[in-house]
């Protein structure tokens, strides 16, 4: 017999809140690398004047470096973890170690600052992409947390696109108006709350649009199943 406890209000949304915190335990692996980029700009930033390896003009360089270096190590562990690579971190760590390559070789850093706003592009326009083919991947990379109609999945996945689009956006507003150090630091101060309060503001259409198992396996499949 199925326990009554299942179909009520209160169990979905206890399922849709323990999802959610499963979900959000990887956020650590999505901001260290970020965090990480920042602290080692900002040491080589105050480090003292006359060291031609480390200074003030090699600092983005070197952060750059630690940031794709980081990326690299959290697609290895996830190999390792026998969990399938997301897409979205794949397109990071590729844009990032090319973009890296090329502004170490030309020594210009404007490459360095346009690349936040390649990867935002690319994932909005992989998400756009997606849906217009008909695969959702915003779904296939979310199924496991949550459980929702196809039409739920169809609008959080236009969130998001249209939130990459702004954090692109965002990118090339700051840095071709503020200084290198601002730029970098808006990361922390601006890019990561902005990015937690936009999660934080999805969640209650998550949890509202949030399925039962049985409900679940009784949903139609539609194309971007």
């Amino acid at each position: 017999m199925t326990d009554p406890k299942a179909d009520t209000p209160d169990a979905d949304n206890q399922g849709g809140t323990k999802a959610a915190a499963q979900s959000a335990g990887n956020l650590w692996t999505d901001i260290g690398p970020v965090l990480l980029y920042v602290v080692v700009y900002n040491v080589l930033l105050r480090l003292p004047e006359g060291n031609s390896l480390f200074n003030e003009e090699t600092a983005l360089y070197w952060a750059t470096g630690v940031f794709a270096a980081a990326i690299l190590g959290v697609i290895g562990w996830t190999m390792m973890q026998g969990r399938r690579i997301p897409p979205m971190l794949m397109i990071t760590g590729v844009v990032v170690a090319v973009f890296f390559a090329i502004g170490v070789a030309l020594q210009d850093k404007q490459f360095l600052k346009i690349k936040p706003t390649i990867i935002n592009l690319l994932f909005a326009g992989t998400i756009l992409g997606s849906l217009a083919i008909g695969r959702n991947i915003w779904k296939t990379a979310f199924e496991h947390a949550f459980k929702l109609p196809d039409h739920a999945w169809r609008v959080f996945a236009l969130r998001w696109a249209g939130f990459y689009v702004f954090l692109a956006i965002l990118n090339e507003v700051i840095w071709r108006n503020f200084s290198e150090e601002f730029w970098i630091n808006s990361k922390v101060f601006l890019l990561i709350p902005i990015s937690i309060a936009f999660m934080l503001l999805n969640l209650p259409y998550l949890l509202k649009h949030q399925i039962a198992d049985e409900d679940a396996a009784s949903q139609p499949q539609g194309p971007d199943a």
